[in-house]
């Protein structure tokens, strides 16, 4: 049996699961964006109805997962387990978001880099055979992360080039074991596929992950994220390569998470210094999903950043087939109010998700 570990970090599975369904419910500033069109649900009301923005959050989260549900052609009851997790304090948003599903959760903390970390753990459940279908999402909201990491929204403070917007949405995915895989492997050459595996040919599979660690470079400035998660976003990519023995042609596309503008440039360097030039396939989704003439500065940030940029956009890119693997990387800045205001430094983690078309 060939073997699914491999190299030092990495993760390559034998029956692929697919992404059965997905959704990204977003803010209004995110839908008024260059991607707004990509998006299934946007919230006029960054309150939700609700009294406070943490409360808000909680039903972004709520919405996504009820819409990928829908999407997966699924019930509620069929989903086995919820991989989620937020930036808030004791994952607020989860917590009382998903309350109303009653499906068994794990709740996971990642920092920025949830949406990658949920999916890799709702990847490894489904494809060892002990859940057939897992839904992993995340979320962010611009309020409740500046109420809690920064400074409240009545101060009116300046924000400094190199900082970013945390973006408000909610990215939700289904993980389901794959009928298309399990069949290739039994049937024998001229035999037809099932119905089920035929549907599945237009779905995007994982097949693999890359589980990053925790790098700390020192860096103190709260308000600078990108130059904080840069160097862990190049040593998860960096060690994907070398696990594969690929080169970085081997992906249509490398996506970070919200390195940004200062992220970017960083990890580009950082990349290049180690022997792999990504730079034809690279892309952020923080610089992504806002426009110039919205003044975010470095970009976006968040939770929700990836997981909408990846519901919403990036799926469809390879359920269309415009790409065919893709290495998808959030990225996470791993501080607190304590470590902050204790002078630690801000380490950084990324998780890699390799999608495919099928």
């Amino acid at each position: 049996m060939a073997k699914k570990q491999v190299g030092k970090q990495t993760i390559r599975f034998l029956h692929p699961p697919v992404i059965q369904g997905a959704a990204s419910v977003v803010g209004k500033k995110e839908g008024e964006g260059p991607y707004g069109e990509w998006f299934d649900c946007i919230e006029k009301d960054p309150k939700m109805g609700g009294d406070s923005w943490e409360e808000a959050e909680g039903k972004f989260q709520e919405k996504a997962a009820k819409l990928a549900i829908e999407h997966a052609g699924l019930q509620q009851k069929e989903i086995r387990y919820i991989v989620a997790g937020d930036l808030l304090g004791q994952l607020m948003a989860s917590s009382f978001g998903l309350l109303s599903l009653q499906i068994p959760l794990f709740g996971v903390y990642g920092a920025c880099s949830t949406m990658g970390e949920s999916m890799g753990i709702a990847a490894m459940i489904v494809e060892g055979g002990f859940a057939d279908h897992v839904l992993a999402l995340t979320s962010s909201h611009f309020a409740s992360a500046e109420k809690q990491f920064r400074f409240p929204l009545g101060y009116g403070n300046q924000r400094p080039k190199a900082s970013t917007w945390t973006a408000t949405g909610s990215g939700a995915v289904v993980i389901s074991k794959s009928v298309l895989e399990e069949e290739k492997e039994s049937h024998k050459i001229g035999q037809n596929y099932s119905k089920e595996a035929l549907k599945e040919k237009g779905k995007v599979h994982i097949e693999g992950i890359t589980t990053g660690k925790v790098v700390d470079f020192g860096i103190k400035d709260s308000m600078n994220m990108g130059a904080c998660m840069a160097p862990a976003a190049a040593e998860v990519i960096a060690q994907n390569l070398h696990d594969l023995g690929v080169k970085p042609d081997y992906y249509d596309k490398i996506i970070t998470g919200d390195l940004g503008k200062v992220g970017k440039d960083i990890v580009l360097d950082y990349l290049k210094a180690k022997g792999f030039d990504i730079s034809k396939q690279y892309m952020d989704c923080g610089i992504e999903i806002y426009g110039e003439e919205q003044q975010v500065h470095a970009g976006g940030s968040g939770c929700g950043c990836s997981a909408v940029m990846l519901t919403g956009y990036i799926l469809k890119m390879l359920e269309k087939k415009k790409w065919h693997r893709i290495l998808f990387v959030p990225t996470g800045a791993l501080l607190s109010q304590v470590s902050y205001n204790e002078g630690n430094s801000v380490p950084g983690t990324a998780h890699a998700v390799i999608l495919t078309s099928c």
